[in-house]
């Protein structure tokens, strides 16, 4: 990467919360590790988590919410166990660490909710964002990242680490579904927080953009 994205920079106090979003296999775990790097060189005290997860409670609930063994799980109870995970890593770990003004990387947080549970279950854009306000007592990101990838490419790119969970067990056509919804989400562009990557690009690539908008994020 050019040394420009290395440079040192200076946050106010208030801290900023990043999120990634995406299919299945569209590269956000890598992405986050490139940009805490990134951002811990150039003196970031930087924070990194997944939803669901993230805590000793929100962990546990993951298990059971993407266990492939719970294919039997009722979609309501999908969504309470999300958001369930989510209040409590917000309360323990994500608005905390924004009030002492640190940088947050979440691989998840409400816009998976709103696209899976929201919109291709369902249940309904407004009732979703009120569970996420309730979770993160509104709390939204400054930015987030779409990593766009088509699904056959990301699905083949899950299948090959041997890592199915529930969700990326469902057929090819939820996932489809899927990658509308946040294409969707994306073009509205609520609250001007939305930047859109092609994900099919080099591992490389995709950092070199990631990394060129946070920059724009840092004061």
């Amino acid at each position: 990467m050019k040394s420009t994205i290395h440079r040192k920079v200076v946050m106010a106090k208030k801290g900023l919360l990043i999120t990634f979003e995406g299919g299945e296999g569209c590269g956000k775990s890598t992405q986050i590790v490139q940009l805490r790097d990134v951002l811990t060189k150039a003196g970031q005290d930087v924070v990194v988590l997944r939803e669901p997860g993230g805590t000793v409670i929100s962990e546990q609930i993951r298990e059971v919410v993407l266990s492939s063994k719970n294919i039997g799980i009722a979609f309501t109870t999908e969504v309470l166990l999300f958001q369930a995970a989510r209040a409590q890593i917000y309360r323990e770990i994500v608005l905390p660490s924004l009030e002492a003004g640190k940088v947050v990387l979440m691989d998840r947080s409400r816009d998976s909710s709103v696209v899976y549970q929201g919109k291709v279950r369902g249940f309904g854009v407004e009732l979703i964002e009120q569970l996420n306000n309730l979770s993160t007592k509104d709390t939204f990101p400054d930015l987030t990242i779409l990593l766009d990838v088509p699904v056959e490419i990301g699905l083949s790119r899950r299948s090959k680490t041997g890592k199915m969970d529930r969700l990326d067990m469902e057929a090819q056509d939820f996932h489809q579904k899927v990658r509308d919804a946040y294409l969707a989400l994306a073009k509205a562009n609520d609250r001007k927080r939305w930047l859109v990557i092609d994900a099919t690009l080099s591992i490389e690539a995709v950092a070199e953009a990631v990394t060129k908008a946070v920059l724009k994020h840092i004061k």
